[in-house]
């Protein structure tokens, strides 16, 4: 499990990013910083059923590996035989311990709710490869950026996305009010019907759900 940083020191991170890693074309992730507009609202983004009798919400971060094993595993098991069938509604919260993981949601939210979950796949599955510029922001900016365009996005809609402060300051805002309230330390991390737990099998995962299902 990869712990969270405190959240005074990650915001300072942001804006030490916002400020000095630029994006393609010239393009400063987080620099258009509104100041007076009404801050965007973050849209929940989850998957099956709305009336599921089991909820899951999972805390994680682009940039952690144990995040992107999960996805590779569990994740998909959990996927087909609980959350497409109904039983399972599945919640994603992004955690960020630093900018880049800032800007992989930045990317993932900008193909809307129907790219979304999509995108985290190919984020997780090309983890090691968008992150290989290690701490080269521009490369990793054009990384994400062309997992963005490989998704579907256009190219001046995936600029925008990635230079939308308000949407950047929003989400660490977001991500600081969830992880408080949640208690969340490291990720991985799950709540199962509001009971949090760590990373654990699938068999573990199926023994929790079906105990919640009273099978």
């Amino acid at each position: 499990m990869t712990k969270v940083l405190p959240l005074m020191a990650l915001t300072a991170v942001f804006s030490m990013g916002m400020q000095f890693a630029p994006a393609p074309s010239g393009v400063l992730p987080g620099a258009a910083m509104a100041q007076d507009a009404e801050a965007p609202a973050i849209i929940e983004m989850a998957q099956g059923a709305d009336d599921a009798p089991v909820e899951i919400v999972e805390y994680a971060s682009y940039t952690c590996p144990h995040c992107a094993s999960f996805h590779a595993n569990q994740y998909g098991e959990l996927k087909a035989n609980y959350i497409d069938t109904g039983k399972v509604r599945f919640i994603y919260r992004e955690v960020y311990f630093d900018r880049f993981g800032l800007w992989a949601s930045m990317v993932a939210r900008c193909g809307g709710e129907e790219r979304f979950f999509g995108i985290t796949d190919m984020l997780y599955a090309q983890q090691r490869e968008w992150l290989a510029g290690g701490q080269d922001p521009a490369l990793i900016a054009d990384n994400l950026r062309r997992i963005g365009l490989t998704a579907g996005i256009d190219a001046e809609q995936m600029d925008a996305c990635m230079a939308d402060g308000a949407q950047a300051q929003a989400l660490v805002s977001w991500y600081e009010e969830n992880a408080a309230a949640d208690d969340v330390r490291g990720t991985p991390s799950f709540l199962i019907n509001g009971e949090k737990h760590s990373n654990m099998t699938y068999a573990d995962f199926a023994a929790i759900i079906d105990a919640e299902l009273g099978e």
